[in-house]
């Protein structure tokens, strides 16, 4: 009785789990045949599945079932370095690029089979318990990304041999989330790769009706959440990042997924020496963490060794070519997870970096989520308003 009238008497479908990343992928892609790979945690029992998406059909024709799986191996590692599984494992990513990888080898030994990267020895759901405690945290979290990205390289290689004609790639789950890993090894075996900006398990919401819908959906683009209207506010962002100071934007639909970018963003000048540490002070996150830069797509190549054209979505890491010039986006292996932001991604953002480059040479702005660690994301005014009030950062609406 307390569903509207509407939904009361509507016919209930049941999607699988690893089906439901599939479709979101599949049918939000610019394309008309693709090899779908989904890796995750675990879905009902589907750790991993490779499906051929064919005009508006899925079909599933290889699967890996749990205990044995890579996500949960990034999980338990993430839980073993004292962080929080299922929830931090991006944190050991951004880990791993200060670590040396010196423990990969042992782990690959005691924790997969003597033959092959898809196999565990062991049911990791409740973590690794004391293995590898008196290992250094960052080395730890090099050898994981290390293996992961070894791993990666076998299941890609697979995908490739199954589907040896199509040439295009949809990737989804939650490992599609592993920039550092996507950059590494899915360009060398696809030109073209599709992740949907959120393909973990919240992306799923959209997968399980677009498996049931069982076609093609006309992608704009990734701007679907709540709506703050009004003008992007271009000229009063402009004054004052060109003051210096970091401040919020929460402007227009919200992004779907979890990546900011643009309409509910913490903006700064990545130029400065100071400003990663003042942001992370701000969002209250550990120093060691990196943060992302948005550039307008036609400078990109100029300024990262990027490894695809365009990642308006930012899925991949790129190289910078001039870490000195732009220390607050760059990692202490001089990687940035980049996005491209082009006029039709995104009009008012792009028009704001444009300004921002016409007055100081430089076409980028280093961009995060605006919320502060542990807290949900600035979703509509009174949020802004209380963000700004409690934190004492300029959110223009």
């Amino acid at each position: 009785r307390y569903l509207k009238p509407w939904i009361q008497n509507s016919k209930i479908e049941y999607v699988d789990h690893h089906k439901s990343h599939a479709a979101a992928g599949y049918y939000t892609s610019p394309y008309q045949e693709a090899a779908i790979l989904v890796i995750d945690g675990i879905g009902e029992w589907d750790v991993l599945t490779i499906w051929h998406g064919k005009g508006n059909n899925i079909k599933k024709i290889y699967n890996i079932k749990y205990p044995h799986s890579l996500g949960l191996f990034y999980s338990a590692a993430t839980q073993a370095i004292g962080l929080k599984p299922c929830e931090e494992e991006y944190i050991l990513m951004g880990m791993s690029g200060w670590g040396k990888d010196k423990y990969w080898e042992k782990m690959r030994k005691d924790i997969f089979d003597k033959n092959t990267l898809l196999k565990l020895n062991y049911n990791l759901h409740k973590g690794l318990g004391e293995y590898g405690k008196e290992w250094d945290q960052f080395d730890m979290a090099a050898s994981t990304q290390t293996l992961t990205e070894i791993a990666l390289f076998d299941i890609v290689k697979k995908c490739k041999s199954l589907l040896p004609n199509v040439p295009n790639l949809v990737y989804m789950g939650g490992c599609a989330l592993n920039c550092v890993a996507n950059g590494k090894i899915l360009p060398k075996f696809y030109k073209n790769t599709w992740i949907m900006p959120n393909p973990g398990d919240a992306g799923s919401s959209l997968g399980a009706a677009a498996s049931v819908y069982g076609k093609h959906i006309e992608w704009n683009g990734p701007f679907l959440g709540t709506s703050i209207k009004g003008k992007y506010p271009v000229k009063k962002a402009l004054k004052l990042l060109l003051k210096g100071d970091i401040i919020g934007i929460a402007n227009g639909h919200a992004e779907f997924g979890p990546r900011a970018l643009g309409n509910r963003s913490l903006l700064a000048d990545p130029r400065g020496v100071e400003i990663k540490d003042k942001v992370n002070e701000i969002k209250r996150r550990q120093k060691f963490r990196p943060f992302a830069p948005a550039i307008m797509e036609e400078y990109a190549s100029e300024i990262f060794d990027l490894p695809v054209k365009r990642v308006p979505y930012m899925q991949y890491t790129a190289v910078c070519k001039y870490p000195e010039k732009y220390p607050a986006i760059c990692h202490v292996d001089n990687t940035s997870r980049v996005q491209t932001v082009s006029k039709k991604d995104n009009p008012g953002f792009y028009s704001l970096l444009k300004a921002f480059y016409e007055k100081t040479g430089c076409p980028m702005l280093l961009n995060t989520s605006l919320n502060i660690k542990g807290q949900p994301i600035v979703n509509n005014e009174q949020h802004a308003k209380e963000f700004e009030n409690h934190y004492n950062i300029k959110v223009l609406l």
